[in-house]
């Protein structure tokens, strides 16, 4: 009986490192994952770069929109 129990923990982890070594060889859906990931990373990126160039220019058109609205006042 002892030696079944201690024997649990082996069997557990050569269960476990079957199944993690099968989910490494098995490549089905993988790439669509990757790809769903890559496409949401340069979304982000595109964002981020198209505000960092038109923040300037918002910024100085809503200065002139406040500053002609101060000057109407």
């Amino acid at each position: 009986m002892w030696k079944k129990i201690t024997s649990i923990p082996i069997m557990a982890y050569h269960a476990f490192t079957g199944f993690a070594q099968s989910f490494r060889r098995d490549e089905r859906g993988l790439s669509g994952v990757v790809v769903a990931v890559l496409l949401i990373l340069v979304a982000v990126l595109a964002v981020v770069l198209i505000w960092g160039f038109l923040s300037g220019w918002l910024v100085d058109l809503w200065d002139q929109i406040t500053g002609t609205a101060e000057d109407i006042k």
